[in-house]
């Protein structure tokens, strides 16, 4: 691991754990275990701070899509894949706390808005072409709305935990209204 990386992931320790008030290069440089001011020579301020963290959780999230989502070629495995990567998402409770702080710094920082719409864009040029291959007659409506199934299913076990949570099953379901049978006109 690089020393940047090094850094950047203990960043996300301290935005998950403290919120985005606790993110500090100070703080960073203690939870990281290093002398102070070195998180200072990677990221001048903390808004190259924050933007470095956004490139790290998506180099984080993207590792955990590659290792899960290994067999997406038809709707149950698809809802396999991503109950599997909510689950791990949810595990990983500091990763996912500072993902959603992020989204809430990026509802007052435009440009940090835009960095996270590219990301959008990246995570539809991949699965979009997989969505529609599943059958979905509009798959950049459908990743919305599967991405936004994710995020809600985390965010409520990150805020209510249940020890029965089964992600897969929800998705499961969404992806039925996707790609099930039209409804039937009477």
């Amino acid at each position: 691991m690089t020393r940047r990386q090094q850094v950047l992931d203990a960043a996300i320790r301290v935005l998950g754990t403290t919120g985005p008030r606790g993110l500090t290069h100070r703080a960073v440089d203690t939870a990281a275990g290093l002398p102070e001011g070195s998180t200072s020579n990677h990221f001048r301020t903390r808004d190259a701070l924050v933007s470095g963290v956004v490139d790290r959780l998506l180099e984080r999230e993207t590792e955990l899509w590659g290792r899960l989502a290994v067999d997406v070629s038809n709707p149950d495995a698809l809802a396999t894949a991503v109950g599997c990567l909510v689950r791990q998402l949810a595990d990983e409770r500091v990763l996912t706390l500072a993902r959603h702080a992020v989204f809430v710094e990026a509802s007052v920082r435009p440009e940090l808005g835009r960095r996270i719409a590219e990301a959008h864009r990246r995570i539809a040029e991949w699965a979009g072409p997989l969505i529609g291959a599943l059958g979905s007659d509009d798959p950049v409506r459908d990743l919305r709305l599967l991405l936004a199934v994710i995020d809600g299913l985390l965010t409520n076990q990150l805020a209510n935990p249940q020890p029965d949570f089964a992600p897969a099953e929800a998705v499961r379901t969404v992806l039925r209204g996707m790609f099930g049978p039209p409804p039937i006109d009477g």
